[in-house]
């Protein structure tokens, strides 16, 4: 007699369509040094010396600001423990959902699979504004040409979705070439700046604790989150490394120790090149600008010219590595039923998850055209509303992947709980628990001061509006595992399982009375 395991995970009638389709991404693809690199590209090195220290430092005047990347390090590093312990037993392209899933339950899990769907998709939107702008001013500063900033954009979500059907080992290769130089140039100018510092000397007045003390520290909190993003993607690519059970964890803790102590370096070097007493004077005035300032100062033009390249380029590796990570995370939906089943297919010839990738592409350039099209500033001009997309999207973005963390660290201590190796893993659900609260602590504090966040004027609809964006995602995943729950419980009972639902059909059909 057949027990209630195979029917539960009977496939639905839609995924059976594509019976004779490759469901499954391609294994062996990555090593540690492919995955490091891919992950590491969506932080964006250039991109947050130049863009979000800046801002941290002039906009919320936090003096302490390398300090706080320490901290912020130890506390993913707490995540990680147990978000790298359950790596080994759940293998599974949409990693944060998939976990929630298995911890807390589908219908969590579904809630959790919009939110990320949301996050990732908001901050690699956000970035092909910025690159747009960017391309224009070297257009009009190297070649004075005045091009229109949608123009590059387009260009750019062109060659991202073009690459997101390729080897995801050939796009690891396009991102390592260009982080290893971006770190490179920044590293350089650390070491310029320490060889030339302001009157103040060698500094260590950042790392003083005083020093994190400002109104604007929650919202500091949650832009060095955002500058954290993508160590928490290594298990969205388990099923394409050769041995995933160890290289995802690797990678997870190389790649915070990396961007904790890289960061915190660089940042400390920026209140050295300018004096930890007029950082923040120096951050407001010149905004994103500051970088380039002071690396001319001490390295040249012609260094100087190189790292606007690099910035632009920089921008493009990040947008690809989110670009990879929502595409994955629309084919495990699509996989397990939460999405039409077209989703869950991968290309035939690259192996990678073509549907999702396309979707990605048309949600971008329906961004792009509907910014251009309501954008009536002159080329170059600074108040441009497309320059707003970057900073209002990259919070709605941090916000999302923050929420998913606190979760994730919630649904470890739920999941080896109920396999009962609680005892047995009792230090890492100490660590999960310790790091979920304090991620709370951050949600908390960054919808508060949304509004300082991006730059809303008080009373302004931004306030809620766009935090709603992530609330409204938990509640419409939750409603939606709701009722996949009431009417449609083979799906439902499929949420985070991948492949393994898949092996539990083949045993059903194979063995009736499995």
């Amino acid at each position: 007699m057949a027990t209630g395991r195979s029917t539960m995970f009977k496939e639905p009638a839609e995924i059976r369509t594509y019976k004779g389709q490759d469901r499954a991404l391609r294994a062996g693809r990555l090593g540690t040094a492919g995955l490091l690199l891919s992950v590491l590209a969506a932080s964006g090195p250039l991109m947050v010396v130049a863009g979000v220290m800046p801002t941290a430092f002039g906009v919320m005047g936090i003096v302490g600001l390398p300090l706080l990347f320490v901290i912020l390090g130890i506390v993913l590093a707490l995540f990680s423990i147990g978000y790298a312990e359950m790596s080994r037993h759940v293998h599974n392209a949409g990693a944060f959902y998939a976990y929630i899933a298995r911890g807390l339950g589908p219908t969590a899990g579904a809630g959790a699979a919009l939110v990320a769907l949301a996050a990732y998709s908001a901050m690699q939107v956000g970035l092909f504004g910025i690159l747009g702008f960017e391309v224009s001013g070297l257009f009009a500063t190297y070649l004075g040409i005045d091009l229109v900033w949608w123009v590059p954009a387009l260009v750019a979500v062109a060659a991202t979705g073009a690459l997101g059907w390729l080897k995801i080992d050939l796009n690891a290769k396009v991102l390592g070439v260009l982080l290893v130089i971006e770190v490179a140039l920044v590293v350089a100018f650390d070491v310029a700046a320490i060889a030339q510092p302001a009157s103040a000397g060698l500094s260590l007045h950042a790392f003083d604790p005083e020093a994190l003390t400002g109104a604007g520290l929650g919202t500091a909190l949650c832009f060095c989150i955002a500058a954290f993003v993508g160590f928490e993607q290594s298990p969205v690519y388990a099923e394409e490394t050769s041995k995933p059970h160890i290289v995802v964890s690797r990678v997870m803790f190389l790649a915070v120790g990396f961007v904790a102590l890289f960061f915190a370096f660089s940042a400390w070097a920026l209140t050295v090149a300018t004096g930890p007493a007029d950082v923040v004077r120096s951050s407001a005035e010149a905004g994103p600008g500051l970088l380039f300032q002071l690396t001319e100062a001490r390295l040249g033009s012609t260094f100087t010219d190189v790292l606007h390249v690099l910035f632009v380029t920089g921008m493009f590796a990040a947008m690809l590595s989110f670009h990879n990570v929502v595409s994955r995370y629309a084919f495990a939906m699509g996989r397990e039923g939460l999405l039409p089943a077209a989703f869950g297919r991968t290309n035939a010839g690259t192996g990678a998850p073509a549907t999702g990738s396309l979707l990605q592409t048309v949600i971008a350039t329906v961004v792009v055209l509907v910014f251009a099209v309501t954008d009536d500033k002159p080329v170059g001009d600074p108040t441009a509303p497309i320059l707003h997309l970057f900073t209002w999207m990259g919070s709605v973005g941090a916000l999302g992947v923050t929420v998913l963390m606190a979760a994730a660290s919630f649904a470890v201590i739920a999941f080896f709980v109920r396999r009962g190796t609680a005892v047995a893993q009792v230090w890492r659900l100490v660590a999960s628990g310790i790091a979920g609260l304090a991620l709370l602590a951050i949600v908390v504090y960054t919808v508060k001061d949304f509004g300082v966040l991006v730059g809303a004027e008080q009373g302004s609809a931004l306030v809620w509006l766009l935090p709603g964006i992530i609330g409204a995602a938990v509640v419409g995943g939750l409603v939606y595992g709701e009722v996949l729950r009431r009417r449609r419980p083979e799906v439902h009972a499929r949420i985070g399982l991948g492949n393994e639902a898949f092996r539990l059909d083949q045993a059903a059909e194979t063995d009736p009375g499995h």
